[in-house]
């Protein structure tokens, strides 16, 4: 049964978390579901914007399912749980398309590592943000060492990942991590997706790398990815694919 799906309205892609009874804590067969969702949001060029969100209204995701991971031996905790839910995340935050992270409760640990991979956090008044892993023997693993690190205050992070405090909403706000605060979130996130709808996809898609590259995120491959939108539009690509069908050397004009 999956545990997490996907819904498309118009031009609005939903990602939602669907476990509930723990508290959406993520699991193998969840994180496999995710990627796969986020590969088929990837292809549909009729998508302008995506939510994630989570079923229920106490916590939007604690973070990985102890169940999950605490059996591992240590080659099988690095090698694919890490690096799994690394990969995936990252993926999330290459997105084409705006996502915009529906924080209806709490989000800890690997949960609040999945709304920073997202472009806008909204969040309920009553959630809560925190990072537990040195409470259980372990260390942030799905980058909250890293992406978190450049859109958290260092001091911030800190008092979280090293004293175990949470972060309120409010506060959440204060140090722009959380766009809004908000008892209508489903509400405030339908108006944005609205907006973003509105906007050239391509100008968005090419905005958002262009701000990620800004902040060091990957930018070898989104130079690479924008240079080759920019030549697949020439008139020398288009001369070079027909020579190569048809055997003959290519006369460039280059336009």
């Amino acid at each position: 049964m999956s545990r997490v799906h996907l819904d498309v309205a118009g031009r609005v892609a939903e990602i939602r978390l669907d476990n509930p009874a723990k508290m959406n804590a993520l699991d193998h067969q969840m994180i496999a579901q995710l990627s796969a969702h986020i590969d088929t949001v990837e292809r549909n060029r009729d998508l302008a914007c995506v939510l994630v969100t989570a079923q229920g209204d106490k916590a939007f995701c604690t973070g990985a399912d102890i169940a999950a991971w605490g059996g591992l031996d240590p080659a099988e905790f690095a090698r694919h749980w890490v690096r799994d839910g690394h990969r995936v995340l990252g993926r999330l935050a290459q997105l084409s398309k705006p996502t915009i992270a529906v924080l209806n409760g709490h989000a800890f640990g690997g949960g609040l590592e999945l709304a920073a991979a997202c472009d806008l956090r909204l969040m309920a008044p009553q959630a809560t943000l925190a990072l537990p892993e040195a409470g259980v023997g372990i260390v942030p693993g799905w980058s909250g060492t890293q992406r978190l690190a450049r859109l958290i205050p260092e001091p911030v992070l800190k008092e979280m990942a090293l004293f175990g405090r949470r972060i309120s909403a409010e506060r959440a706000c204060q140090i722009g991590f959380v766009a809004e605060v908000s008892e209508d979130l489903r509400g405030l996130a339908a108006t944005l997706a609205d907006r973003a709808a509105r906007l050239s996809p391509r100008a968005v898609e090419i905005t958002k790398s262009m701000i990620h590259a800004a902040r060091g995120e990957d930018p070898a491959a989104m130079i690479e990815a924008l240079g080759s939108a920019a030549i697949a539009a020439t008139e020398d690509r288009a001369e070079g694919v027909a020579a190569f069908a048809e055997r003959r050397k290519p006369q460039f004009s280059g336009t």
